[in-house]
């Protein structure tokens, strides 16, 4: 629970600035004639509020809207960045599989056995690899026919 000087405390800056209801602005004038130390803050408040009025630098026009400018990010158009970006994917899977497959040519012929050619071609499996275990097996099966 605060005590009345801390309520008076509070509202001694809405007080100097007239913004108190009747029945506030009759307690605090109350509060103020019997309590010194309340009084002493009033007088600081009413020293610091004619220092700031007589300040004689006025805010230059616009500042406000200088410094949110500064602190706002331009805009950037997304949308091509994003196209961009997916036409660049597009481009390397196509030219990857295109490289791929002139890399690695399938033998031509009817299609029966081109995995088993293809396979022939790396003979030097490591032993127990996943290789040597598919050509083993590919070779018992009798060619998948």
């Amino acid at each position: 629970m605060e005590s009345p000087c801390e309520y008076v405390c509070e509202r001694l800056s809405a007080w100097l600035d007239g913004e108190l209801t009747e029945a506030e602005r009759a307690a605090v004038a109350a509060h103020l004639e019997a309590c010194a130390g309340c009084r002493r803050e009033l007088a600081q408040l009413s020293a610091l509020d004619a220092a700031l009025e007589s300040l004689s630098a006025p805010v230059p026009p616009l500042v406000a809207e200088r410094v949110l400018a500064r602190l706002r990010p331009p805009r950037r158009r997304r949308g091509w960045r994003s196209l961009a970006l997916a036409a660049s994917l597009i481009l390397g899977i196509v030219l990857g599989g295109t490289l791929a497959r002139d890399f690695y040519p399938w033998p031509s012929g009817n299609g029966s056995g081109a995995e088993i050619v293809a396979l022939e071609d790396f003979h030097d499996f490591p032993q127990g690899s996943l290789g040597s275990v598919l050509a083993s097996y590919q070779a018992e099966e009798g060619n998948g026919t």
